[in-house]
């Protein structure tokens, strides 16, 4: 069997933005450092993402030292701090979780929605907020930033690969938003996974990813795809339950550092 190895490592610093494609990154007791730590709000406090507001999907982050730089086409660049550490508190909510973040001031907020035609506030998960990932799938004391619901999604080659020789016009693997991508595997093969090590470190593969309106966004475009792709390809044959599922989440079990070209390890499989 080829050796399965990592490929991909994707940082989301500001939730629903364009992701960072990474060679190397820290796992931190949340997931990657800095993924998923800053998300955007309505006025009452309700997590918005390109569900709502597609043109999220023009927004770009970049990592530089340790500020992490804003650019959106047709506006100046935004510079933000990687941690805030003060500002007004509010609570936000990220599907059924509440939480206390700190809010960014009204000059970045004003940026934020003219490029996105709508109010948003922007919000920063403090350390001292600990939010707890569903204990139907994980331990006491695993936490998550303002993902979705888990630290990590994991994808394979093999599997983006099956599913484009089914469509017309095939899509690159942003779409689809990992983490963590690998390859030298079959399609589907991290379906069967339940415990993995990468670079040293134990992760659970604890639920398959259910996919939603997003995936049917263009990033370059902010469009969504006319005939609902890949959604209404990957329902004729990944549905169960009224639900689409492509990709895993994972949560790890400690901490270190991740690089391309580490080798992932088949604990447990079912």
């Amino acid at each position: 069997m080829p050796e399965i190895s990592l490929t991909g490592i994707h940082s989301y610093p500001i939730k629903s933005t364009r992701g960072i494609s990474l060679d190397q990154a820290t796992l931190v007791s949340r997931g990657l450092e800095y993924d998923r730590r800053w998300m955007l709000v309505d006025s009452q406090g309700q997590f918005l993402t390109q569900r709502q507001l597609p043109r999220m999907a023009l927004i770009h982050t970049h990592i530089e030292s340790d500020a992490l730089l804003v650019c959106a086409q047709g506006h100046s660049d935004l510079v933000l701090p990687l941690e805030l550490n003060q500002g007004e508190i509010l609570e936000v909510q990220v599907w059924k979780d509440q939480c206390r973040a700190l809010a960014a001031n009204d000059e970045i907020n004003e940026w934020f929605s003219q490029f996105l035609h709508h109010p948003v506030r922007l919000v920063f998960m403090p350390d001292e907020m600990n939010r707890q990932v569903d204990p139907g799938y994980a331990r006491s004391g695993d936490i998550t930033s303002f993902a979705d619901g888990f630290p990590l999604l994991l994808i394979s080659e093999g599997s983006l690969a099956d599913l484009n020789q089914r469509l017309d016009s095939p899509l690159p693997m942003r779409r689809f938003r990992p983490n963590l991508v690998v390859k030298g595997c079959p399609p589907y093969a991290e379906d069967q996974w339940q415990t993995i090590r990468i670079g040293g470190i134990l992760f659970d593969v604890v639920k398959p990813c259910s996919r939603c309106i997003i995936t049917t966004v263009d990033p370059e475009t902010a469009e969504h795809h006319p005939d609902r792709e890949p959604l209404k390809t990957l329902a004729t044959y990944r549905k169960k339950d009224k639900q689409v599922f492509f990709g895993q989440n994972l949560i790890h079990r400690g901490t270190g550092l991740l690089r391309l070209g580490d080798t992932i390890e088949i604990i447990e499989s079912s």
